[in-house]
């Protein structure tokens, strides 16, 4: 069963991580605390967030040691700029109070100012050559950006973590990942951004209550959510769940013991509808999504 990934980078990706997006930080310490108990390490938070303080104070209380934990996390676009984009590495470390940061990404592809992103892509090249991160990456980049991105840097991107779920599977992203070999993470990989409070419109459905996803379910005596799990596993995608429910966060993780038929993968690829849930990529601007990010 698939459990990790091995980056471009050479470096070991656990390929289920725990997520904090929308997590208040006032309940993230327990909550990352709870997916460590669990098994999970892999931990996935940003600088958006308004959490990594707290990621990190999980880390240390648990006990596990260090190195034996994935930490992602990612640079807003207010932080972008060759500068900049060091300094919210310090800002983000300093949060997490760690030295190095497993995986740094870039959140969004900002086409309005690529001339930001390259730079900004340019200063995670360089923590990646002084050893301050392990691997480095991207979020919400389409295929296009990836080519732009591609165009003028030096280093593939080991991950491009974008919203993928039955609803919304972005075919076309998958594939320009894979030509390029970079992994593909699925954000709301189960498809929590269709449902969400605050999220969509009226004609929100659940893909927890889809009768396909529940029939696979039932004949493995599984939930629909680590259906969803074990089909993002299977098709060679990293995963980042999120809940604070312990009960959830377990179930979440409890996706090693079964396997997905093809004609199965096959039916959750076909019910793909085409509509993203979260915010169109092009949508992300200065001008629209600006905000400070604290210092450490």
């Amino acid at each position: 069963m698939t459990s990790t990934f091995i980056l471009n980078s050479g470096v070991v990706l656990p390929a289920v991580g725990y997520g904090v997006f929308q997590t208040p930080p006032e309940q993230t310490a327990t909550a990352v605390q709870t997916a460590l108990q669990v098994g999970y390490r892999h931990i996935d938070t940003a600088a958006g967030y308004g959490n990594e303080r707290e990621v990190g104070e999980a880390i240390r209380r648990s006990g596990i040691p260090r190195e034996e934990i994935f930490v992602e996390t990612k640079v807003w676009i207010t932080d972008y700029g060759y500068a900049a984009t060091l300094h919210a590495f310090d800002k983000s470390a300093g949060k997490l109070g760690m030295d190095y940061i497993d995986l740094l990404i870039l959140h969004q592809p900002l086409p309005s100012r690529f001339d930001l992103t390259v730079s900004a892509y340019r200063a995670l090249e360089k923590l990646l050559a002084d050893g301050r991160v392990r691997a480095i990456g991207v979020s919400n980049f389409m295929g296009d950006d990836l080519e732009r991105l591609l165009a003028e840097t030096s280093i593939v991107p080991a991950v491009n973590q974008v919203e993928v779920h039955p609803y919304f599977r972005q075919s076309r992203v998958l594939e320009a990942d894979a030509k390029h070999g970079i992994v593909s993470q699925a954000w709301s990989p189960i498809g929590g951004i269709t449902f969400y409070p605050g999220w969509g419109g009226e004609d929100r459905r659940s893909t927890l209550d889809d009768p396909t996803l529940r029939t696979i379910a039932e004949a493995h005596g599984k939930t629909p959510a680590q259906v969803m799990l074990r089909w993002h596993l299977q098709q060679g995608r990293s995963a980042i769940p999120k809940s604070v429910n312990p009960r959830r966060i377990a179930e979440n993780f409890n996706i090693f013991d079964f396997q997905l038929t093809y004609t199965e993968l096959t039916a959750i690829d076909a019910l793909d509808t085409g509509v993203r849930g979260g915010p169109e990529p092009t949508s992300i601007t200065l001008d629209t999504h600006s905000f400070d990010i604290p210092e450490a």
